[in-house]
């Protein structure tokens, strides 16, 4: 049997066989993704995103337990830093949900970001696949730390939960555009910290103030206590409402549309670079480029649109 095949019988080793081939970004896992492909789009995913040290791994921990608790099998893709020397990373994420790791309805995989912006590893779309198709019911995707507009997760989770955290030392962060407009959910963690009352309240009046049209969804703000459990049901339960609302509405359809196109393209874009760096060595190109441009005999713009030129055998400038 192939890794595909053996995937969708539920085989967990050779699932994670499949996004360690993906995350290498080996060519005989694009095969194998062909196989799965019409066998997802059953599982839910959920994307928690929000600043270093938000407390998102703990609060991923106890929406992992809430969601077996009502016999849901979890799939997670946790995202940790990459090293810009070494390409490496701790992966540290799994460290925070050890007690899942002998639960056989829970699958944690983490992933470097290998030096992809957005908050997001640039496989990470590809093993959310691999865990829809081995029946997982949720997958919920960490994201690595973000900054004020690393916002990808939205592109690829049907429910949106921001963390944010009292005492971030400038309350201005939690009214930007960015960070309001990308939230189905708000959580304010550590709510038994000092100020996580006043952050609680300024952030919801600032979603009040959005204009929201008659129908669409409000967010509305959380406060937790990750490491203690407390207020995880009631998050859980507004995850839960956001998904029937995206059902009832008919805005999920809109949604998986626009998300298949952003897949598509970012498939198309990183292959046409592939292509075009296989055409240039086999075809000695870029060291010729930059000795031109290293005299200025060569302008990038030009070599790049004669690159394309020659490479799909038309002229980039009649289209």
């Amino acid at each position: 049997m192939s890794l595909s095949e053996k995937v969708l019988t539920g085989d967990v080793r050779a699932a994670a066989r499949l996004m360690r081939d993906i995350d290498d970004n080996r060519p005989s896992a694009v095969t194998e993704l062909k196989q799965i492909y019409a066998r997802t789009g059953n599982a839910y995913i959920i994307g928690i995103t929000g600043p270093p040290g938000a407390g998102k791994s703990t609060l991923v921990d106890q929406l992992t337990a809430s969601f077996r608790k009502q016999g849901k099998k979890v799939g997670v893709v946790a995202i940790d830093p990459t090293s810009p020397f070494t390409g490496g990373a701790i992966l540290g994420d799994r460290i925070r949900m050890n007690r899942h790791a002998t639960d056989d309805g829970v699958f944690i995989r983490s992933l470097a970001t290998r030096g992809a912006l957005g908050g997001l590893s640039r496989s990470t779309s590809d093993v959310a696949l691999v865990l829809d198709a081995l029946g997982m019911d949720i997958i919920i995707i960490e994201t690595v730390g973000v900054g004020q507009d690393e916002v990808d997760i939205v592109k690829a989770a049907h429910t949106t939960c921001v963390v944010m955290v009292p005492g971030m030392g400038d309350d201005i962060q939690a009214i930007k555009a960015g960070i309001l407009e990308i939230g189905d959910v708000f959580v304010v963690n550590k709510a038994d910290r000092e100020g996580a009352d006043r952050t609680a309240r300024e952030l919801a009046a600032m979603l009040e103030m959005r204009d929201t049209p008659q129908g669409d969804w409000q967010p509305q703000v959380f406060k937790t206590e990750a490491q203690r459990g407390t207020g995880i049901d009631e998050l859980v339960g507004e995850i839960l409402t956001h998904r029937d609302h995206l059902f009832s509405s008919g805005l999920i359809e809109t949604f998986l549309r626009e998300r298949n196109e952003r897949h598509f393209v970012d498939i198309l874009r990183d292959s046409l670079y592939k292509h075009a760096m296989a055409f240039m060595d086999r075809t000695a190109t870029l060291p010729r480029v930059l000795d031109g441009m290293a005299d200025s005999s060569i302008d990038p713009y030009s070599a790049a649109e004669e690159v394309i030129a020659e490479m799909l055998g038309y002229d980039p400038q009649s289209v």
